[in-house]
């Protein structure tokens, strides 16, 4: 199996630098093999209701963005995205119209990321709910459970 690093340089992606928190939190808590990361967005200006003022199609490469951010936290936590031994669980929320019904095809624009740069160890137990709002009016907010190889 190719490294995960090996494999976004493959993919053509390059991480963001990670945000300063939003508030009073920090990026990620490990407790044993799991990490635990905050709840992120996307890197763009985009801003509004998903089905209303963004489509599914922006919503979803808003969520591939998010899980760029993602991997930009695990990789500065870790060292390294090598370290992860599995992604174990995705929570989305999706700033959707009450009429929207697609939350999960939009969270799967950072599955499908997840997937394509671990493989196998990418694929995980996931929520995609629709929320009334969202921080700033992001249009979708991630976080994740992390295994991690045991080093310490």
């Amino acid at each position: 199996m190719t490294s995960p690093t090996t494999r976004l340089r493959e993919l053509g992606l390059t991480l963001p630098p990670v945000p300063s928190p939003g508030g009073t939190y920090v990026h990620a808590v490990r407790t044993g093999r799991l990490l635990f990361l905050a709840g992120k967005g996307g890197t763009s200006p985009l801003r509004g209701k998903v089905g209303r003022e963004i489509s599914l199609d922006q919503a979803y490469a808003y969520a591939r963005e998010t899980g760029l951010v993602l991997l930009a936290v695990m990789a500065q936590e870790l060292g390294s995205l090598d370290r992860v031994s599995r992604i174990v669980k995705v929570f989305g929320a999706v700033n959707a119209d009450p009429e929207f019904e697609d939350q999960p095809k939009v969270v799967n624009g950072c599955s499908d990321l997840f997937v394509e740069v671990f493989g196998e160890r990418g694929r995980h137990a996931r929520t995609s709910v629709g929320m009334g709002s969202l921080p700033n009016q992001i249009p979708v907010e991630i976080d994740v459970v992390v295994e991690c190889v045991d080093d310490q």
